[in-house]
């Protein structure tokens, strides 16, 4: 896959070949639903012998308009990169958000960047697309310019999956992420397709877990959305790098836990911890680490010794370990 990262030079864009199939969006998460919008598009640029093209976002564009209300991210870029090659990508176009691309209305969008630039034979999208200023385009308004310009526009219809509640909902990156804020991560990952994945890297812990007999890898909290407070079933992958870790699948089973360290300490930081079942990683300092969750186990909660906590987290292991093993076999 071939990647171009801009600000606002656009002239690298001249690499693109015209009359390319293209599809537009933050695709934070590249969950189902937005794994039914690639797919079609690559599909469609198969039909037509065409280039497929993505073209996304960095950072999400309320980050730079409206920091406060920033979303959690799902996926962070090198990440998204991964998964955006395995479906099939010829080129990511990686665009800057910065005020002046996100102040163009969606006509100056649609005629900067497709009609001067991109020169797409089809537009690929979901229904409920939106872009330009105060995200007030609309697929509709996408329609009426593909018409006026001389470009096709493809609408995907929603993806739908039903949860363990037994609702059915329309996928989408708001919803996972509430899923992931509540501590449901077995069903983010029905809306996902797979395990919520969180990297970061390696750090020194104070060596509480390995005096209570369950020795922990130490997580930097991540610049990424941070599952609900809690104990989880999971994997995890251990890499020399970031990028490396992003297309790990060694799935070591692991118990996670989120929390703040109430039995032992008083300032109560964050702690991203995992506890790799049945064995003893060694130090691994420096190394970056992906926590893939897989199940909700129980939520924090404060001990009143340390031999209590140390038969608890017995429990938890053995938990994990039934879960995961479901999980191998299904």
């Amino acid at each position: 896959m071939e990647i171009i990262e801009t600000n606002s030079d656009l002239s690298q864009l001249a690499k693109l070949k015209k009359g390319s199939v293209l599809t537009i969006g933050n695709f934070d998460g590249v969950h189902l639903g937005h794994g039914q919008i690639l797919t079609a598009a690559r599909q469609t640029a198969m039909k037509r012998k065409r280039q497929f093209v993505v073209m996304t976002f960095e950072p999400h564009p309320l980050a730079v308009l409206f920091p406060e209300k920033a979303p959690g991210i799902l996926t962070p870029l090198a990440l998204k990169k991964h998964l955006l090659a395995e479906f099939g990508v010829d080129c990511l176009f990686v665009s800057k958000s910065t005020p002046e691309l996100l102040s163009l209305s969606p006509e100056d969008f649609v005629q900067r960047f497709l009609v001067e630039n991109i020169q797409p034979n089809v537009v690929v999208e979901g229904e409920s697309f939106n872009f330009g200023r105060g995200r007030d385009g609309s697929i509709q308004t996408l329609e009426k310019l593909g018409t006026e310009k001389g470009f096709d526009v493809s609408v995907v219809e929603a993806k739908e999956v039903k949860l363990s509640t037994g609702q059915t909902v329309k996928v989408s990156s708001t919803i996972i992420r509430d899923l992931l804020a509540d501590g449901k991560v077995a069903d983010a990952a029905v809306a996902l397709g797979r395990p919520y994945r969180l990297i970061g890297q390696v750090i020194p812990g104070k060596g509480k877990g390995k005096q209570l007999g369950f020795p922990t890898i130490n997580m930097k909290p991540p610049q990424q959305l941070i599952p609900d407070e809690g104990v989880y079933a999971g994997f995890v992958e251990i890499g020399d790098s970031f990028e490396q870790v992003c297309r790990a699948k060694e799935k070591i089973p692991t118990a996670f836990s989120i929390g703040r360290a109430k039995t032992f300490i008083s300032d109560h930081p964050l702690m991203v911890e995992a506890h790799i079942l049945g064995q003893d990683p060694g130090d691994l300092h420096g190394k970056f680490l992906a926590m893939d969750f897989v199940e909700f186990i129980r939520h924090q909660q404060k001990f009143n010794s340390p031999e209590q906590l140390s038969n608890q987290i017995a429990k938890d292991c053995k938990k994990a370990k039934e879960i995961l093993a479901t999980d191998f076999t299904d």
